[in-house]
């Protein structure tokens, strides 16, 4: 295996960490403001309370799995970063405004008690959770159905050429698996009331979900070239994928939170190894000529650049896996109406 190979293999590794680990901090905020629903003033804004403590912990340092993947991208592979970064500039930057009004409101939200003041953050809120939960997505189905790229490696379409329908049911795909990973991480965290409004949402959501992800499975028979050609066999990793799904509904529906969690994780997961073993060699394909796309060979930087962020990266990867585990493991406790609440 080439520094090419590991490289193109560890930032696969970081966006699955970011989708796994984020996905369902996106659902939390896209879901706050309908769960969160009650006759009297002062409880609705208490059970956003506890919605927001759920990822309080945790959803800064989530964020950093896709910051070190741009990262390793720009270092690695520069010119993937680049042709990337320039083609899908607006969309990108649209995904960072809402990441940042995102996490301002999360931080700044219980700052005052105006009713006023915590609405304005709970709105940017969801929006900040939900436009990238889309977004991602359309980047993806983007980057698995191709893009025009010229020989030079240049973008040469527009930006409503990244909102196709297949890139679009993409997006959908993330946006209603997050959604419905978010339900079951809230089932799972909370207590009362709320965790029972958070199963009755994964109830209705897991049937959405298994339709938007079969009717991208179909279109991208249609849409791509994987049937007539394959990076790597996936083997086993897409059933996998749809079967895991499968028993996420199962699970939900005789309310085995841990379970269904943990299911719809490795549904995540697997559908984007399957994508990314799809794609290799190429980290961006061209629409225009098979040719022209950008692979883990033409778009690398050099052999001891590489070399030498493969030292790095393994000494510090082990000690943020091992901080990140911690932390987790230090806010597992479940959430009630009693608990102390800190955002």
């Amino acid at each position: 295996m080439t520094l090419n190979t590991v490289w193109f293999v560890l930032i696969a590794i970081l966006y699955i960490g970011f989708f796994v680990l984020e996905g369902f901090d996106f659902g939390v905020g896209i879901l706050m403001p309908f769960l969160s629903k009650d006759s009297a003033p002062d409880k609705t804004d208490h059970k956003r309370r506890i919605l927001i403590n759920t990822i309080g912990p945790h959803w800064d340092g989530n964020e950093v799995w896709l910051l070190t993947a741009g990262g390793a991208t720009f270092a690695a592979f520069p010119q993937w970063y680049a042709t990337l970064f320039s083609g899908f500039y607006l969309a990108l930057l649209l995904l960072l405004l809402a990441l940042i009004a995102r996490g301002v409101a999360l931080e700044y939200r219980s700052k005052d008690a105006s009713p006023r003041w915590r609405a304005l953050w709970d709105w940017l809120i969801f929006l900040g959770s939900a436009l990238p939960a889309l977004l991602i997505g359309v980047a993806f189905g983007n980057l698995v159905r191709g893009v025009p790229i010229d020989a030079d490696m240049n973008y040469v379409g527009g930006f409503f050429n990244l909102l196709n329908p297949y890139a679009l049911l993409a997006g959908a795909a993330t946006l209603t698996a997050f959604t419905l990973y978010g339900a079951i991480f809230i089932s799972l965290k909370t207590d009362g009331e709320l965790r029972q409004s958070a199963r009755a949402a994964a109830r209705r959501l897991w049937l959405i979900v298994v339709l938007v992800l079969l009717a991208l499975l179909t279109a991208t028979y249609f849409e791509t070239d994987f049937v007539a050609r394959l990076g790597v066999n996936p083997g086993v990793i897409p059933l996998t994928g749809m079967v895991a799904i499968l028993l996420s509904g199962y699970f939900v529906n005789k309310n085995r939170e841990g379970w269904a969690f943990f299911t719809t994780a490795v549904s995540i997961a697997f559908s984007l190894v399957t994508a990314f073993l799809y794609m290799y060699p190429r980290v961006m394909i061209s629409s225009l000529n098979n040719a022209w796309s950008l692979t883990i060979f033409n778009a690398s930087s050099s052999p001891y650049t590489l070399k030498v962020m493969t030292i790095v990266a393994i000494i510090f990867v082990p000690i943020v896996l091992a901080y990140q585990a911690w932390s987790y493991w230090v806010f597992r406790k479940r959430l009630t109406s009693d608990s102390p609440l800190v955002y």
